[in-house]
């Protein structure tokens, strides 16, 4: 049986000022009229039923989530008390996904990416959790098919085994690898055997947790002890004992040193919606090349991108720049800068 997993706990700084720690970018309507997370929770939903879609996430988005996904049952909303990165809240959802169904296996993925031909990746899904099924202790993660040397990914090497489910290839993974500098991408490129890391992955949530036992035994021991607690009791001890999980991603705790690892290269037009300038890619753009969101009046301005909330926002006469207006600040600023606005965040807030 597939359950799905969504990550939700990110805080999206790549897109200040719209994305801020009280809502951060996978509730906001970066690139249509629906959410980053409603649009992937209606995508799995052609496969898995509501009640089989978890998602995970910080305390302090609850509220936002449950106004967001009304039908999803309460008890799918795992909370973190805490931040502590990927590997314990994915071993902490594992716990509960195995509690409701037993020897189910999970797709794990992030609440902010985009994919473009969503049958294709339906499918895609569909021959990994075949794979696992016959191979329970394999760990199948998506691989795409890179069309540029991008720096902002990491990617993942495949090896020259190969097996096959359906009309998909599944090769072992050799190694997962940092994000490169320029040089290194266009190596990555030209010796096509690189593809894009897209941070989702499928197993047995029985492997999880023995993974988690066997490479982080001491975060382990404490989500065994949060799951094994009385009903009654566990947000108690939750909040009390999840603080001392390691903190550590998935990627570094247990994907790099796990054996049975195994990649299926993709090519389902997936994108990660990770700054203004993928916004810039799926948004339509006028015959200038500017993206406008909101209320725009434009006067000889060219390859701008223009995000308003409220008021109207005029250009004129200015080419290649970005603004923002979110409800506390208006951003205004060279698009060159837009890799940056970590970086300027920190000097502007306080």
């Amino acid at each position: 049986m597939l359950c799905a997993l969504i990550m939700a706990g990110g805080k999206g700084e790549r897109f200040w000022p719209l994305s801020t720690d009280e809502k951060p970018k996978q509730f906001l309507k970066l690139i249509g009229d629906r959410t980053m997370i409603q649009m992937t929770v209606a995508r799995l939903l052609k496969l898995i039923p509501l009640e089989r879609i978890f998602v995970v996430t910080g305390k302090r988005y609850v509220d936002l989530l449950r106004e967001q996904l009304p039908s999803l049952p309460l008890r799918n909303i795992i909370v973190e008390p805490v931040g502590r990165n990927t590997a314990p809240c994915i071993g902490l959802s594992a716990f509960m996904i195995n509690k409701y169904y037993e020897n189910s296996s999970m797709i794990v993925l992030p609440s902010d990416h985009l994919i473009v031909n969503e049958e294709e990746f339906l499918k895609t899904i569909k021959a990994a959790d075949e794979f696992i099924h016959k191979n329970e202790e394999a760990i199948v993660t998506f691989g795409m098919k890179p069309n540029r040397p991008e720096t902002g990914y990491g990617y993942i090497k495949c090896g020259s085994k190969e097996k096959n489910i359906d009309d998909y290839k599944i090769k072992n993974v050799e190694q997962f690898v940092e994000k490169p500098n320029t040089e290194k991408a266009k190596e990555y490129l030209k010796e096509g055997n690189f593809l894009w890391n897209g941070g989702m992955f499928i197993w047995k949530c029985k492997n999880v947790l023995q993974l988690t036992k066997m490479y982080l035994a001491k975060t382990y021991e404490v989500l065994n002890e949060i799951a094994a607690c009385r009903e009654n009791e566990f947000e108690e001890v939750l909040e009390e004992k999840y603080p001392e999980v390691e903190n550590i991603s998935v990627d570094y705790g247990i994907m790099e040193k796990a054996e049975n690892m195994y990649v299926i290269p993709c090519d389902f037009g997936w994108d990660d919606i990770g700054t203004w300038y993928s916004v810039e890619r799926y948004r339509t753009k006028d015959e200038d090349n500017n993206v406008f969101v909101g209320d725009i009046k434009n006067i000889d301005g060219k390859n701008n991108i223009v995000v308003g909330n409220e008021k109207p926002i005029v250009v004129v006469g200015l080419s290649d720049v970005f603004v923002v207006e979110s409800d506390d600040i208006i951003f205004v600023g060279k698009k060159e800068d837009i890799e940056r606005i970590k970086e300027i965040k920190k000097k502007v807030v306080k």
